[in-house]
């Protein structure tokens, strides 16, 4: 889908619109930075962020939250970011600076800008389910985001309950090309709270993040996993089968016995656009051994002779799906150029 071009009068509406914003904010944090009310630096942990503001953990107390402003050179903060701030005796805080981070996860928006949803994680969870039906493709552009952000991720099917005589060989399908590459692939209920125990255990002391459709039950987890949150979970419409989006905000929480878990806005499509499209086959790992093994070195691993993927395609080494939804999910960004 091509990008919408603006109008000179609408790019300048845009801008000035922006303007007015970051002028009420510096406002308010030179309002709370004057008031010599600010206490000491420390270290705190964003917990979510809405709009002017912050909702920060200081470390000094971990139990609590204060909601901060930021200064206007800080950039970019996100849910799991580790922060530097001051408190202030008037309720409201200030973060100084956001400590360097150990991973990022980042999604384009509609016009191709990258937006940081989520930091510090150990791993991503896809959550898919067996309705609505998982699509291989849609799996392998978040595959694909994830590896090409250099980010772990898991599959998690939730809704296990769901799984009928009709879609389980579908599922089993499936779910038996990813474990064969060597994902980890999970199995639970958030309805029927089987297999929630093992699933604590895998997130038991890390820093995971769910992402996925909406309508996947990423909330219903949440509250099955951690009782008392109170995430707020979505009825899934009986006509389209797509969820509302019921988070808006990527939020993090705390398992009482170690970890945090990163609950993002639903996504129906994890958009690729920022991506060139030469860059998509570096997000399919199990292609690595045989993708430069080609005779010609600019191959297309289309009909070149002498296509090493192509062969192992045809011996089974390489999954046809696999292949054929590289060269969809390739296709669709040059259609968006």
């Amino acid at each position: 889908m091509s990008k919408r071009k603006l109008t000179r009068r609408q790019s300048w509406r845009i801008q000035k619109v922006q303007e007015e914003k970051a002028a009420r904010l510096t406002k308010k944090v030179n309002e709370v930075g004057d008031s010599d009310e600010l206490g000491d630096e420390e270290e705190g942990l964003v917990v979510s962020h809405f709009g002017t503001f912050v909702e920060v953990e200081p470390h000094s107390s971990p139990n609590q939250t204060a909601q901060c402003h930021f200064r206007a050179n800080v950039g970019a903060i996100v849910a799991g970011d580790k922060v530097v701030m001051r408190q202030g005796k008037s309720g409201y805080g200030v973060i100084e600076t956001v400590l360097p981070r150990g991973s990022l996860l980042s999604r384009p928006d509609p016009r191709g800008n990258l937006k940081p949803v989520a930091a510090n994680i150990d791993f991503m969870v896809l959550v898919i389910t067996p309705e609505p039906a998982p699509s291989g493709v849609l799996i392998d552009r978040y595959l694909v985001a994830a590896e090409l952000q250099q980010l772990n991720i898991k599959i998690l099917l939730n809704k296990t309950d769901l799984i009928t005589d009709m879609n389980e060989a579908m599922l089993d399908d499936l779910l038996k090309v990813y474990r064969d590459i060597g994902y980890d692939v999970w199995e639970c209920s958030a309805k029927t709270e089987q297999g929630l125990e093992e699933l604590k255990e895998q997130l038991d002391q890390h820093t995971s993040v769910f992402v996925g459709q909406s309508g996947v039950g990423k909330s219903s987890l949440v509250n099955g996993l951690m009782p008392g949150v109170n995430a707020k979970v979505g009825e899934l419409s009986e006509n389209s089968k797509l969820g509302r989006h019921t988070t808006t905000n990527a939020r993090l929480f705390h398992f009482p016995t170690g970890g945090d878990l990163i609950d993002s806005p639903g996504i129906r499509e994890f958009g690729l656009w920022h991506l060139d499209p030469d860059k998509v086959i570096d997000g399919f790992q199990d292609f690595e051994p045989w993708r430069f093994e080609c005779k010609f070195r600019d191959c297309k691993h289309q009909k070149e002779p002498g296509c090493a993927l192509l062969a192992a395609v045809e011996r089974g080494d390489v999954n046809p799906q696999r292949f054929n939804n590289y060269f969809a999910i390739r296709e669709a960004l040059l259609n968006a150029q």
